[in-house]
């Protein structure tokens, strides 16, 4: 049995189209149906059923789904071990855009003193897609957002840090209150189809603030370089210094302590034979994090 065929039917269920997969694995449409009717003819029993354009898992093919990613996580272990002459690899990471532009470089940068024989991949996206890879077995470790759902028994997460929300404005607005920029300059919002815009926009309601839209990114950093212009303020999560690096730009704390906060932290799998390595970069990214982390919590140490 050649296990691609069982990586390539995981993705046609993620998808819910053999299109959609064959275009995300670049294979021809075709391709992916013979690997369809081969696999089920394997595994002796019909794993899709058509529903229009798109497909759906039918039973077996849902328990297939559940053991498969099992499977492909075990002979990816396998592979790293007979091929390893001790302590080499490769780690796939899995990383938001805020962290790899703010805190990440200087935690690889522990990370790689202590394994200088680990190759590492690195792949920038929203917690959702990551998240989905993770489950694929495409991606070992994620630095992401604490997913709002509760995670399955064999998906490991600690909390890294918390971001809060601060107002960006240009450092001669810095004496200003935080609340009267917000009601009285133009908003370079951030995006709300994602969490840190959200948040932002719960914010903006409950204090009762009609902002002045100006402009909205789906990038923290291109809102500071807009606020660096003189464009607005901006409202975002706090991802550190990065923010007014080479800029003329200062984050504001906010007065009210209802704004809440991101909680950006590490996700991986429990079976993974790569969790040593994801459990070593959290203690590295905790090194470096440390005065601004949170303590661990009680699951936290459990799961270390």
């Amino acid at each position: 049995m050649d296990v691609r065929y069982i990586h390539n039917f995981l993705r046609v269920v993620s998808a819910g189209s053999m299109s959609e997969a064959a275009r995300q694995l670049d294979l021809s449409p075709s391709a992916i149906a013979q690997q369809m009717r081969v696999l089920e003819g394997e595994m002796g029993a019909p794993l899709l059923v058509r529903q229009g354009r798109s497909v759906r898992a039918t039973a077996a093919g849902e328990r297939l789904f559940e053991r498969g990613r099992q499977l492909l996580q075990e002979v990816e272990g396998l592979r790293e071990w007979v091929a390893s002459d001790g302590g080499g690899g490769e780690l796939r990471l899995g990383t938001v855009n805020t962290a790899l532009h703010g805190f990440l470089p200087a935690v690889m940068r522990v990370f790689v003193q202590r394994h200088a024989d680990v190759r590492i991949s690195v792949r920038a996206g929203l917690t959702p897609e990551l998240y989905t890879a993770l489950l694929q077995s495409e991606l070992d470790v994620l630095i992401c957002l604490q997913p709002s759902f509760d995670l399955p028994k064999s998906v490991c997460w600690a909390e890294l840090r918390q971001e809060p929300l601060v107002v960006l404005c240009r450092a001669e607005d810095a004496s200003e209150d935080p609340l009267a920029l917000l009601r009285s300059r133009p908003l370079v919002r951030y995006d709300r189809c994602l969490a840190g815009g959200r948040l932002a926009d719960r914010y903006l309601r409950a204090q009762g603030i009609a902002p002045i839209e100006r402009m909205e990114l789906n990038s923290v950093l291109a809102v500071a370089m807009m606020v660096d212009q003189g464009l607005g303020v901006g409202l975002v999560p706090d991802i550190g210094s990065v923010l007014a690096q080479g800029r003329d730009v200062c984050a504001l704390p906010l007065p009210s302590s209802e704004a809440g906060a991101r909680r950006v932290g590490l996700l991986w799998m429990h079976t993974s034979a790569r969790a040593r390595w994801a459990r070593s970069l959290l203690d590295c990214a905790r090194l470096y994090l440390r005065p601004a982390a949170s303590a661990a919590s009680a699951s936290d140490i459990a799961l270390q």
